[in-house]
């Protein structure tokens, strides 16, 4: 479970609070894969960001004893100043491994960036930081895999290398995934949410997710 207490979400503006999420109290599942749902603005990066520790609630707490990864898509803690291949060495020896030589060979072959992997990050482009923070994210054992959008980065051999290393990686855990591709959400997600009324609705079935999706929000 991944559990949220009272959770608040809200930005200050000229008019007072705007929030994104507002008294939040449930226990989600994560026995399955689940596939995040809801038009743009609804705030369904800020929830991946939240669940990944990358942001914070305004108010209340969300908590779990799973291991969660930090957002892949989102790539906030990757330093500017250093390199992609010292980026990986220093997550690494933080997460207790003390020769990252391998782990820093096979984020090196997956993200396919040549020379810039020995350049400044603040030189890549958006989707390089995204192939480095997908490859780094693979690195490690999981509970839980976040992801925002990132199978969409690069060209159509490498969307289709990251959803076949995606694919291996579910054998042994669970994705929480944002996509606006609802094929995508179909192929990795058996359960999913949809936002709405700042809050969401958790269903079991991503069948079931969909159709609110699309009766809540998709006029025809």
């Amino acid at each position: 479970m991944i559990h949220f207490r009272n959770v608040s979400k809200y930005y200050l503006t000229n008019s007072g609070r705007s929030y994104v999420f507002k008294n939040i109290d449930y226990d989600l599942p994560v026995n399955n894969s689940i596939g995040i749902l809801g038009p743009n603005g609804a705030g369904k990066s800020t929830l991946v960001r939240m669940i990944g520790g990358a942001d914070m609630p305004s108010r209340g707490e969300i908590f779990s004893n799973h291991r969660i990864s930090w957002p892949l898509g989102l790539q906030g803690g990757l330093q500017g100043s250093m390199t992609g291949r010292e980026n990986v060495r220093f997550v690494g020896r933080i997460n207790g491994i003390k020769n990252t030589n391998d782990i820093e060979s096979m984020v090196e072959e997956f993200a396919e960036i040549g020379k810039y992997y020995d350049e400044p990050i603040r030189t890549y482009s958006s989707g390089m930081k995204s192939r480095v923070a997908f490859g780094l994210s693979l690195a490690f054992d999981f509970d839980i895999l976040l992801i925002d959008e990132v199978t969409s980065v690069g060209d159509a051999t490498f969307r289709s290398k990251s959803q076949k290393a995606l694919q291996k990686v579910r054998e042994k855990t669970h994705v929480i995934m944002v996509s606006h591709e609802m094929n995508q959400i179909k192929t990795f997600c058996e359960s999913g949410i949809v936002i709405k009324d700042k809050k969401f609705e958790y269903y079991s079935n991503v069948d079931d997710a969909i159709r609110d999706y699309k009766d809540t929000y998709v006029k025809v």
